[in-house]
């Protein structure tokens, strides 16, 4: 996963970037036993209905509707005994495309469209709409219009006590078959839309906290790469100073000295291996308070030398150094580096109540019409990442970026300017300010 992914597609001479809306990640398919569980209780629904009609006098084919309930029952016994498995889409399909077929042939054999119950034909392809990809709800929807026209047609009526057939006007049935229609696209569309939001959503959230463990423990890491250099140092000198001193002792050994000399430079060499891994953990465990504009160059660091050029104007003011908020802005600073024509300005304004850093780039801006979904998660796809010179995302990196900022107070608002894009990032100066002569605490305990 990248760090950014954005909203924007690479400029073209004239309009604006475009972005194109990939399809969302597909759920798991349902377990079987999830839709044997449903089928009992569909086939509970089942006998009952057909007690109530029989105790009504309602007469109807009670042979082969008993004979359709009784398959659907040996089909979940048999489902039952099966080893547990994992679950492929063909194998819900296949199940949902029986459930369909039983539910249809149970509202031919009772009225048709007639039967108050029909609607419940609209139950597998809702299920499908959940849990399969389009090409199979798509397949089962199709069907399932299938099944309610020809269970329309072909009905057997239904008759009261007295022997009077009950069925609907012509008008009512017609209605009956449009709004089952209706239904069928209605229901799966709304089901598939939602589920697929939910699950996009589930996926970035969890992509989120899993890039802010990641810079977690990076932060971590340079502070225990801090304490170990300086723990280290002390023995290292000890080691120095005792070659020097055998080197004096020994100054009548010719034969050692080439090994003395080995040993003073391999702890010369140790310090500034040392020294380097201390610069490298500079960012300790406890440094929680930075100046403003350090935290802005960490943010924009790596992708200083990337043929753009970025500026940095900050206030001189101390904040609080969380590394949710270093690498959202990170994130939001790369895509605008990724778009950018020359020039990336990040520039941080304060006043008596509010923190305000805004980050402009003069390339192509958003497009128009999405201006108010930035932010939400796989808006773009990798389609983009050939114009980007090989750069892939996933669109979720403006979604982890606001998704932090949001968790440390901030409140992000995105726009266009002449040229360029803007992303607006404000905090309530009391969320975001701190005291840099404030304790750090205690230090940490290294075993040794």
């Amino acid at each position: 996963m990248s760090q950014a992914d954005e909203a924007r597609m690479t400029p073209s001479p004239a309009p604006p970037r475009a972005v194109s809306l990939s399809e969302t990640p597909q759920a798991e398919p349902i377990r079987i036993r999830t839709l044997a569980l449903l089928r009992w209780f569909a086939i509970a629904g089942q006998l009952a209905a057909v007690t109530v009609a029989w105790s009504m006098g309602i007469s109807f084919a009670m042979a082969p509707v008993l004979a359709l309930i009784a398959a659907a029952a040996a089909m979940n016994l048999w489902l039952f005994l099966q080893p547990p498995s994992r679950t492929s889409p063909r194998q819900a399909l296949i199940q949902l495309g029986f459930d369909l077929a039983q539910i249809s042939a149970l509202m031919a054999l009772t009225g048709g469209l007639a039967n108050p119950f029909a609607l419940l034909v609209l139950a597998p392809v809702t299920i499908a709409a959940t849990s399969l990809n389009v090409r199979q709800t798509l397949a089962l929807g199709l069907a399932t219009m299938a099944l309610i026209t020809l269970a329309g047609i072909f009905a057997l009526p239904l008759h009261d006590a007295s022997g009077t057939e009950l069925s609907l006007a012509p008008i009512l049935a017609l209605g009956h078959w449009v709004a089952l229609m209706i239904g069928v696209m209605f229901f799966a569309g709304y089901a598939h839309r939602v589920t697929g939001e939910l699950a996009a959503t589930s996926n970035a959230l969890f992509a989120t906290q899993m890039a802010l463990a990641r810079e977690q423990r990076l932060q971590h890491l340079g502070g225990v790469v801090a304490a170990a250099a300086h723990e280290l140092g002390t023995p290292l000198a000890t080691i120095k100073l005792i070659a020097a001193e055998l080197a004096d002792e020994l100054a009548d050994r010719p034969d050692l000295q080439q090994d003395l000399a080995d040993l003073r430079g391999s702890a010369e060499r140790c310090g500034a291996i040392l020294k380097s891994m201390g610069r490298a953990g500079k960012d300790d465990l406890l440094l929680r308070v930075a100046p403003l504009r350090v935290v802005l160059e960490d943010a924009a660091e790596p992708h200083a030398g990337r043929g753009r050029d970025v500026r940095i104007i900050a206030p001189d003011l101390d904040i609080h150094r969380d590394p949710a908020v270093i690498h959202a802005l990170r994130n939001l600073i790369q895509n605008a580096v990724d778009f950018a024509g020359s020039r990336v300005v990040i520039e941080a304004v304060a006043d008596a109540t509010h923190l305000r850093v805004t980050i402009r780039d003069d390339g192509p801006g958003y497009p128009p019409a999405l201006l108010a979904r930035i932010g939400d998660p796989y808006l773009t796809g990798r389609r983009g990442s050939e114009a980007r010179g090989g750069y892939e995302g996933m669109g979720l990196g403006l979604f982890i970026a606001k998704t932090l900022l949001e968790r440390s107070g901030a409140v992000l608002a995105f726009s266009n300017a002449q040229p360029g894009a803007v992303v607006e990032v404000c905090w309530p100066l009391e969320r975001i300010l701190a005291d840099s002569r404030a304790a750090l605490g205690e230090n940490p305990h290294h075993d040794p």
